[in-house]
């Protein structure tokens, strides 16, 4: 079975780099990678005699986490819209059906196209997250703190967003399973900042939106997590401790161990459904 898996996934992996949706993440990449560095770099041209070296690495940090939800928005976009056509579209093809009237259980197809999916949406938006560091560093002289636990949460926001793609792809057609899943990442997104302005307030009705929502669907307590480690430790007392909530580019605390266990939990389960689904879908 663990061959099978390997050399779904392997293939997946082939087919996701030819269709035009890689090019299409490539350019709009190249393009934020562009526009962010010659930003950057007017920043550092018109600020170095009037900000202190503090205030310069706040805005850098607030500037950086502004731009990698860029990233991740269109990681989002893409891998979901990757997602769909990469199962239902097969399903509806009839590829699926030829593939697996030889002796292979459906569990391992869809789990073997899972794990390329997975693997394609975490590398492309670690090595984007890296590129965007690389370019920060050379403009304007600012490191995020904790680097590769930002990215590798932003690697885990994909994976959430991708199993939610699979597991709507194997019951609604490849398009509409894209648009769901785009449309639930933004919505998290809002109701997280909707809670945010409410925990500022210290009204407890609104603040709660948004615990819920990251309950619901983590890719939202995930980003806010990958922010704490791209922001400067300073940030907070900038902006007056927890009344940083409010702002959506700063996240006050990192991640509990509970809350990545949840999420890993969440992913099971998804994942678990999306199986079920497509064992019992009629080919």
């Amino acid at each position: 079975m663990t061959r099978v898996v390997l050399t779904v996934a392997g293939l997946t992996l082939r087919e996701a780099a030819r269709r035009r949706v890689l090019l299409a993440l490539a350019l709009l990449t190249l393009v934020l990678l562009a526009l962010s560095g010659w930003g950057f770099s007017r920043f550092a041209a018109e600020s170095g005699g009037t900000l202190t070296s503090g205030e310069a690495r706040l805005t850098a940090s607030i500037l950086l986490n502004l731009v990698m939800f860029g990233y991740s928005l269109i990681a989002a976009l893409g891998t979901a819209f990757l997602a769909g056509p990469t199962l239902a579209g097969e399903t509806e093809s009839g590829i699926a059906l030829a593939v697996l009237a030889r002796p292979i259980r459906r569990s391992a197809f869809l789990l073997g196209k899972w794990l390329g999916l997975v693997t394609f949406g975490s590398v492309f938006v670690v090595l984007a997250g890296l590129s965007q560091c690389l370019v920060v560093r050379a403009t304007v002289d600012y490191w995020p703190p904790e680097p590769a636990t930002a990215l590798a949460l932003l690697a885990a926001q994909t994976t959430v967003l991708l199993t939610l793609a699979v597991l709507l792809s194997s019951v609604i057609s490849p398009m509409a399973s894209g648009v769901v899943a785009v449309g639930m990442f933004c919505t998290t997104w809002v109701a997280g900042v909707v809670g945010g302005i409410g925990a500022s307030l210290d009204n407890e009705a609104v603040a709660r939106v948004g615990s819920v929502s990251r309950v619901l669907l983590p890719t939202d307590g995930l980003w806010r997590g990958a922010m704490h480690g791209f922001q400067d430790p300073s940030a907070l007392l900038q902006f007056g401790g927890a009344d940083g909530e409010a702002f959506p580019f700063l996240s006050v605390a990192p991640l509990t161990w509970a809350y990545l266990a949840w999420a890993a939990v969440w992913v099971a389960m998804v994942w678990g459904l999306a199986a079920v689904s497509f064992v019992r879908r009629d080919l």
